[in-house]
Order: C-alpha cells, then structure tokens, then sequence
C-alpha cells in the first residue's frame, strides 16, 4: 500500500499506484501509531471526492470528479477520533484544461504516483463534534 523512509520524526512516503490516499493514509499512521502530525504532498489521480459543508443546514454536499488529474496540493492535519486515526485532508487538483477542482478530501484513487511527507507531533489531538458548527474540531 505504501512504502516510507524516516528522518526523526519526519516520514517520506510513496503510496502504491491504484491505491485510495485516504485509506492508504490511515493504514500508515495506524501502523506507526501517529497520534498527531500534519501532512503534504503531490501526485497524481483518477478519481476524487470532494466534501463541501454547507454551514446552513450543517451537511456535507459531495461531489466526484472522474479524470486525470494532477495534485497541485495536498495539506492537512493527523489527530485522533474514538482511537483510530482522523484524517483533515483537503486536496488541489489541476486538469487537462489547466483549471482546478479542490475542497475537503473525503477520497482520491491514485493514478500514476502520490509522494507524501509525514510530519509526527509529540502532543496528542482528539476531536469532539461541534453541534454548533456540525464539525469535528480539535478537543484539546
């Protein structure tokens, strides 16, 4: 699914081809026990699914875009929700006509590489759900 080099507490990482980041980014931080970090990268896709909040009635409105794709940017942070890893991705893409699509990531099927840098925090983070805003912040 992946393949890392460590550098203290930095992580180089090069997602396998056809793999969903998403989960591939779960796995990984599972596996090393990440608890909170941040994380960046580029690639290439095939496939993404973008997740918009629409904070008037507080749901998520998705949308999928089924092309290739370049990652222009991929930024976010690790915390944990109820033990496992949660994942704040948000994602940067460019298309054949040089236009970009991006938003909240909720999955990307990679076609092609996705080379990802790790970053683990020596703090904890959890999340709480926010009623007011419908989101799932920081619980400190």
């Amino acid at each position: 699914m992946y393949k890392y080099r460590t550098s203290g507490d930095k992580f180089v990482l090069s997602l396998d081809n056809h793999v969903e980041i998403s989960a591939a980014l779960a796995a990984f931080c599972e596996q090393l026990d990440i608890r909170c970090g941040a994380v960046y990268g580029i690639g290439a896709i095939s496939e993404a699914t973008f997740r918009f909040l629409d904070p008037a009635t507080k749901g998520y409105v998705d949308k999928t875009f089924s092309e290739q794709m370049e990652i222009t940017n991929l930024t976010g942070n690790i915390s944990r929700k109820d033990g496992k890893p949660y994942l704040h991705l948000h994602l940067t893409c460019s298309r054949r006509d040089y236009t970009c699509v991006g938003g909240h990531l909720l999955t990307a099927r990679i076609n092609g590489a996705c080379e990802l840098v790790v970053e683990r925090f020596s703090c904890e983070a959890g999340r709480r759900f926010d009623p007011e805003t419908g989101l799932n912040l920081y619980d400190f």
